[in-house]
């Protein structure tokens, strides 16, 4: 059995990751690894005492959606976003997915502290736009083909905002890099966010203590600063300005 398969006949059954360590023998913290796709290369012995957990009722694995076959990559939809098992974290750009590993301790300080900041300067000068940081759902092109997870967002158009998420393109995103996201987030994403509609995106390089800034309504970019630098947000008018210096 594939690890999607398992996925499914999880959620069917409705096995909980603690009833699974029990039956498997398997730590429940290993589990969610394997799950999330953090592990990315499980033991076979591992594997093999999750697979017998369902081994009673085969036929589940019958009816689990294949998600990622070649034949229908490009065709996928929101609503197939939708039908994944909610410990599935995927995006979904022009109809193809993408796995999203679980984030990792730096990547989540480093996200976490910009948000404060970015929240805490909005507030102070009773500013009307809106930050969000993950997970939150962005059908950035309002069609039913792509829908993203950015790490931090700010949203200046509030009737885009809805109870699901954020339909529309944000004024603001950043992207924390990751070995396993850096494509995507370098390449597809910046093509992506500029041609939706964003004004301005950040990519922070974590590893090399970089952050590259493209604003698009410029006529330079992108450019690139260290984490010994402020880095100012240019459609704030440069008035908004990120400090590292607790990241470093």
């Amino acid at each position: 059995m594939t690890i999607e398969e398992m996925m499914h006949c999880k959620k069917q059954r409705g096995l909980s990751y603690r009833k699974m360590a029990e039956l498997s023998g398997i730590p429940q913290g290993t589990i969610q690894k394997i799950f999330s796709g953090e592990t990315k290369s499980p033991r076979y012995d591992t594997l093999q005492a999750l697979e017998a957990i369902f081994q009673e009722n085969k036929n589940c694995v019958a009816q689990v959606p294949t998600f990622y076959s070649a034949e229908r990559s490009g065709e996928y939809t929101i609503a197939d976003y939708r039908a994944l098992p909610d410990e599935q974290r995927v995006e979904l750009i022009d109809g193809v997915f993408y796995d999203m590993s679980a984030p990792t301790f730096r990547h989540q300080r480093i996200v976490g502290e910009i948000y404060r900041q970015i929240s805490n300067y909005i507030i102070e000068q009773k500013g009307t736009c809106q930050p969000v940081m993950s997970p939150v759902d962005v059908q950035l092109d309002c069609d039913e083909k792509t829908m993203i997870q950015p790490d931090v967002a700010i949203i200046c158009k509030l009737d885009r905002i809805q109870n699901w998420g954020v339909y529309g393109a944000p004024d603001f995103i950043l992207e924390v890099l990751s070995p396993s996201t850096r494509r995507k987030d370098c390449v597809l994403k910046l093509g992506k966010y500029e041609a939706a509609g964003v004004r301005e995106y950040w990519m922070i390089d974590p590893i090399q203590e970089k952050v590259i800034t493209y604003f698009f309504e410029g006529e330079e970019y992108p450019t690139v600063y260290g984490f010994d630098q402020k880095v100012p947000l240019k459609f704030y008018d440069e008035k908004l300005v990120i400090s590292f210096e607790y990241l470093v």
